[in-house]
């Protein structure tokens, strides 16, 4: 191995083990700051309590942002792992999205299914309702404290502000409760834009558990995969190879002249 592989394989090995410290205390952090900022939100603090509050919350966005810079200055190459890690970007920039990384918490979730695509299934099944529990609880607190005291806003309580987080996530709108300020329906964008993906990840999932149930019974019918393919081609060629072993050695010259072993 040459001297940048060797470093970039150290650091490599660095990075994995910096992310096995810290996921636990990441989570931790994170359900913190969820903590602390409905906390803030819901009963409208003011005075010590609220500074305690945003104590904690600009606590939480020092260990995300000190996190992501020794994220970037482990990995190598790192315009490549900041391309694929866009998100962990947009967690320090947007402190409301950090409790989307309780999300992570979810990888625990060992589902034991007779089938692959059970399994896959499954554990789409259970981020998707992750993410959508975690988006509509951060959705709400994030449109009341926006719209809470404005001219005109509707929303100013945390009930109103759940309902119509549940209603917007379904892309249900029944407009009897909506964001006026600019930042309650920027709120309202990204909670809209995440509900298409959560229905359509349940969507994808029903289907193809339907059409699991309705091929049971009918395995004949199914086309190979390509690993199955790929696997019978290999039993045959070990077959052939085996059977033309034992003709050359029953053909080769002196095979039939041995004395008996008797």
């Amino acid at each position: 191995m040459t001297a940048p592989d060797a470093g970039t394989g150290r650091q490599r090995m660095a990075l994995d083990r910096w992310r096995t410290v810290t996921y636990w205390p990441l989570i931790a952090v994170s359900v913190a700051f969820i903590v602390a900022y409905s906390w803030q939100v819901i009963a409208d603090l003011q005075g010590p309590a609220y500074l305690v509050a945003r104590c904690v919350e600009v606590f939480t966005w020092m260990v995300f942002f000190a996190d992501y810079l020794v994220r970037l200055t482990l990995a190598q190459p790192r315009g490549v792992w900041f391309r694929r890690h866009l998100f962990e970007l947009t967690v320090v920039v947007l402190p409301a999205l950090r409790p989307l990384r309780l999300l992570r918490a979810l990888t625990l979730v060992h589902v034991l299914q007779r089938t692959a695509g059970t399994a896959l299934r499954s554990r789409l099944v259970i981020y998707g309702a992750g993410a959508a529990a975690v988006l509509i609880w951060i959705a709400a607190l994030a449109v009341l404290e926006s719209e809470r005291g404005h001219a005109g806003a509707n929303i100013e309580n945390f009930g109103d502000a759940l309902w119509w987080a549940f209603v917007t996530i379904t892309t249900v709108g029944y407009g009897d409760h909506y964001p006026v300020t600019v930042w309650g329906r920027l709120v309202a964008v990204l909670l809209m834009c995440g509900g298409v993906a959560v229905v359509g990840v349940v969507t994808a999932t029903l289907a193809s558990w339907v059409i699991e149930r309705a091929a049971q019974g009918h395995d004949d019918d199914e086309p190979a995969t390509r690993a199955q393919v790929r696997e019978l081609a290999a039993q045959v060629t070990d077959a052939a190879r085996r059977l033309s072993a034992a003709t050359d050695a029953s053909t080769s010259p002196g095979a039939h002249d041995r004395p008996d072993a008797g």
